[in-house]
């Protein structure tokens, strides 16, 4: 009785150990194919009429409060970590990113450019 019931905790190990070693190749398959998939028209529009203009707007937004935090910034000697995080990251989203894709995606394009 005691060594039917080892028997199937240890099958039931390795399956769940095998299963798990798998798991990395799967998922990256799948992170590749969403790296690799195009945008749809709905999300070029979507983009191009939402999201866009949202991000233009926070790129404004951004640049004004950059503008009021400067002498504090500079007072702490932060100033390039500051326009990094309220200006230009928000701007790169905005003027830079290829119409309808996901940061992720953009991110991948661009180190793919520059490997290449």
């Amino acid at each position: 009785m005691m060594e039917s019931i080892q028997r199937r905790v240890i099958a039931l190990f390795m399956t769940v150990v095998f299963g798990m070693a798998s798991l990395p190749a799967v998922a990256e398959e799948v992170f590749d194919d969403q790296i690799n998939q195009r945008p749809s028209a709905m999300a070029m529009f979507g983009d191009a009429v939402f999201a866009r203009p949202i991000l233009l707007a926070g790129t404004l937004v951004g640049t004004g409060l950059f503008v009021v935090s400067l002498p504090f910034s500079a007072l702490g000697g932060n100033v390039k970590e500051t326009a990094d995080t309220l200006v230009v990251g928000i701007a790169k989203s905005t003027f830079t990113r290829c119409l309808g894709c996901t940061a992720t995606q953009d991110d991948w394009k661009n180190r793919r450019i520059k490997d290449e």
